[in-house]
């Protein structure tokens, strides 16, 4: 997590520093096999050189981004939690809980989807 500690020290509000923090660990302890890193000062978790998943904050919500066909693989689930999105992320707004059960089904969709990918994105 320590690759996290700049980004999350940037977030002035601090539940919202707590609960990225929560994701974050969460995320690296369910998945010890993908690769934390900051990309367009952006927190991400990649596997073999593939991007799996990344976070990002704002005022009103924490941004996840599966990539487009994780949005469009998803998107009843999406709708189901009560979160908004767009082509390339959903906002899980900070007065709303995580759904942990959808992180996960989105990162292990990812791994499997993007196994024998040799590129950093879908193309």
């Amino acid at each position: 997590m320590e690759v996290f500690a700049k980004y999350l020290a940037g977030i002035d509000n601090p539940d919202h520093r707590e609960r990225t923090t929560e994701v974050l660990e969460w995320i690296a302890g369910k998945f010890p096999n993908l690769e934390s890193q900051i990309k367009w000062n952006t927190p991400m978790f990649s596997d073999h050189g593939t991007f799996i998943i990344g976070l990002s904050t704002s005022k009103q919500h924490m941004s996840v981004s599966p990539e487009e066909a994780g949005i469009v693989h998803f998107a009843d689930d999406i709708a189901k939690a009560g979160y908004s999105a767009t082509k390339g992320l959903f906002r899980i707004p900070w007065k709303k809980p995580v759904n942990y059960e959808l992180l996960e089904k989105m990162i292990e969709f990812n791994i499997q989807e993007k196994a024998e990918l040799t590129t950093f994105w879908r193309k």
